[in-house]
C-alpha cells in the first residue's frame, strides 16, 4: 500500500509541474496570436500522448481550484488504494446484485446546476451510477446544514441512449449523454480515457440486452 501511494504522488506531482509549466507558458505567450492557439489544439488532436496530456490539464482545470483539485485526486488515489480497487468502492457504495459485473470506472466530471462535479463513474452490466470524490454541502428541510457525496444511479433498463458530442471550438473536449426513458439527462465529462469509458458503457448496454 506504501508503494502505491508513492507512485501516486509521484505521478499527481508530474501532472502538477506540467499543469504549472502550460500556465507559465500560457502568461508569457499571453498574446501570441490565433495561429499559434490553433497549432495547440490541433497537437492535441493530432498526437494520441499530447491528447491524454491535455485531457489531464482540463481535467485539472475543470475543479474549483487547482490546490483542491489536486488535494481531492491524492484523497481519491489513496481511496482506492485502502479499499482495495475501484470495484470494491463500487460495492460498499452502491452493493452488487446476483449476476451483475463490475465493468470499469473512470474519472470524469457531471455537469449539476452547481457546476461540474469531480467523481468516479462506475459502470457495470447492470447499473451505471456516479459518486463525488469529495463531500457536497446541502440545507436539509429543516435548515440543518448536511455534508454527503453526491450519487447517482441509473439503471441499465432505464437508459434510452447514451450519445457522444464534443466541443466545436476545441473537439478533444468530449462529452457523453446519458438519456433515461422518462427523459432526464445525465452529462459526463472531462475524461480521461474517453474512449475506453465510452466503449464500456456501449458495452454494458449490449450485455444488458443479451440477457
Amino acid at each position: 500500500m506504501k508503494c502505491g501511494l508513492i507512485l501516486l504522488q509521484r505521478w499527481l506531482y508530474n501532472i502538477i509541474e506540467t499543469f504549472r509549466r502550460r500556465q507559465t507558458m500560457t502568461h508569457l505567450t499571453v498574446n501570441a496570436d490565433e495561429e499559434d492557439t490553433e497549432m495547440g489544439q490541433r497537437k492535441c488532436i493530432e498526437s494520441k500522448g499530447s491528447n491524454f496530456a491535455c485531457r489531464i490539464r482540463d481535467h485539472v482545470k475543470m475543479g474549483p481550484k487547482f490546490s483542491e483539485t489536486v488535494k481531492s485526486k491524492l484523497s481519491l488515489g489513496a481511496k482506492i488504494i485502502q479499499k482495495g480497487g475501484r470495484e470494491n468502492i463500487f460495492k460498499q457504495i452502491f452493493g452488487l446484485t446476483e449476476g451483475e459485473e463490475f465493468l470499469k470506472a473512470s474519472q470524469c466530471y457531471l455537469s449539476t446546476t452547481r457546476g461540474p462535479i469531480a467523481g468516479l463513474l462506475f459502470i457495470s452490466n447492470k447499473k451505471i451510477a456516479f459518486c463525488s470524490e469529495r463531500s457536497i454541502s446541502y440545507s436539509s428541510s429543516t435548515g440543518e446544514l448536511i455534508r454527503t457525496p453526491y450519487k447517482v444511479l441509473i439503471p441499465i433498463q432505464k437508459i434510452k441512449s447514451i450519445n457522444e458530442s464534443e466541443n466545436v471550438n476545441k473537439p478533444e473536449q468530449k462529452y457523453v449523454e446519458i438519456v433515461t426513458v422518462d427523459d432526464f439527462e445525465f452529462w459526463f465529462m472531462g475524461f480521461l480515457r474517453y474512449e475506453k469509458a465510452y466503449r464500456n458503457l456501449q458495452k454494458a448496454i449490449s450485455m444488458a440486452n443479451e440477457v
